[in-house]
């Protein structure tokens, strides 16, 4: 028999039966699907699970960590609108964007001396580590420039731990015996063993890795643009933490879900056309259903491959046109006064729900405390894959 599984929003079946069968699976003992949520690999995005005796590599996802930061300056819009286009192209040349990226820059860090690297037994990954460090990757990977409604700028960024996170959990897909099949069931460890100990010794690498790494690109973003942090929101949403829910101890994964406890405060993205917010979350009876999680983006409503199409690479044929036209994609943007830098059509708003709308799902459980409007969108290019299939 099933766990018992709370639904925010509507969903098709295949992402519902996906979050069925993970609550069928090992000890899972209760679900979330936020309203955001969408297939993933093994474990549905937006799905939160927590079991009494496992982890979920497949919960976890190849992003060990994936998260978003967001921090506000005393700098104000006005003061820098007439530059934003030099600060955008600053920041294209500063950071580095896409699959596999080394940064131009050696990042230094008190992580590469922890003792983790031996206990996930990952010592052989630090130097990719310390070349990625600070990279941003592709997908829907971005550095994102706000205004909100007092006028003061605000850095966002989301990405998570890069290579290094795709291959500690490549390494326990492996020990765990994992099948490559999208809708196979998910692969646990037992927490107690000896694998399932490494596996969360890389997890928590990971997420050192991905604050490191998060902390490092919003810093020098800030020094292009200019100003002091006055505030700062900072939260994985691919992760596996022990909580305690309903007088039980339990793993608690998220993949694609922001943990939402009273009072902890979270950045939640739209798309690139679309407003963010700044939440935070409340205490009701909602909340405990939802195992205090909320949304982590406004969700997707067509895969990547949709959106842009298909086209063999080898002849140029398109064996499938995109569902998304690159032309309203470009007025939308300028409709809302947003420069974009690299991206593609996979990335559009078109591709994606509306934020407000899947908020409005969880409502009662979170409250916004800022909402914050694009002006400025960094990505990788158009040919950048997204990496971590999730």
């Amino acid at each position: 028999m099933s766990a018992p599984l709370a639904i925010f929003g509507r969903h098709n079946e295949n992402t519902l039966a996906q979050m069925e069968t993970c609550l069928a699976t090992g000890s899972a003992a209760a679900g979330v699907l936020c309203a955001d949520g969408h297939l993933g690999y093994n474990h549905p995005i937006g799905g939160v699970v927590g079991y009494e005796e496992h982890i979920s590599i497949s919960g976890v996802g190849y992003d060990i960590a994936c998260g978003n930061k967001a921090v506000r300056l005393d700098t104000r819009f006005e003061d820098i609108e007439a530059r934003a286009d030099t600060i955008l192209r600053d920041v294209a040349r500063t950071i580095s964007f896409g699959m596999g990226r080394a940064n131009k820059e050696k990042v230094d860090d008190p992580l590469f001396e922890s003792d983790l690297w031996k206990a996930a037994g990952v010592t052989d990954l630090r130097k990719l580590a310390r070349d990625q460090l600070g990279t941003v990757g592709g997908g829907n990977h971005y550095v994102d420039l706000f205004h909100d409604d007092e006028g003061f700028v605000w850095i966002g960024v989301h990405f998570g731990s890069r290579g290094l996170g795709h291959k500690i959990t490549t390494k326990y897909l492996a020990a765990a015996k994992a099948s490559g099949n999208m809708l196979a069931p998910p692969a646990l460890l037992p927490a107690s063993s000896a694998a399932g100990q490494g596996y969360m010794a890389g997890v928590d690498l990971g997420g050192l890795y991905a604050y490191a790494g998060r902390d490092w690109v919003v810093e020098r973003v800030r020094r292009i643009i200019g100003g002091a942090v006055t505030d700062e929101v900072h939260n994985h949403h691919n992760f596996c933490w022990r909580e305690r829910h309903g007088g039980r101890d339990l793993w608690v994964v998220r993949k694609g879900a922001t943990p939402a406890f009273p009072g902890q405060r979270g950045f939640v993205g739209g798309s690139m056309g679309d407003d963010a917010v700044i939440l935070r979350g409340v205490e009701s009876p909602g909340s405990v259903r939802a195992l205090y999680s909320t949304v982590h983006g406004a969700g997707r409503v067509m895969s990547r491959s949709d959106a842009r199409g298909k086209v063999d690479r080898r002849t140029g044929r398109v064996i499938r046109p995109p569902r998304v036209d690159g032309d309203e994609m470009r007025a939308w943007l300028a409709r809302k006064g947003v420069a974009l830098v690299g991206g593609d059509l996979d990335e559009a708003p078109q591709a994606y729900r509306r934020l407000p709308e899947v908020l409005s799902e969880h409502a009662g459980t979170v409250e916004i405390e800022h909402v914050l409007h694009p002006f400025g969108v960094v990505m990788a290019g158009p040919g950048d894959v997204d990496p971590y299939k999730d």
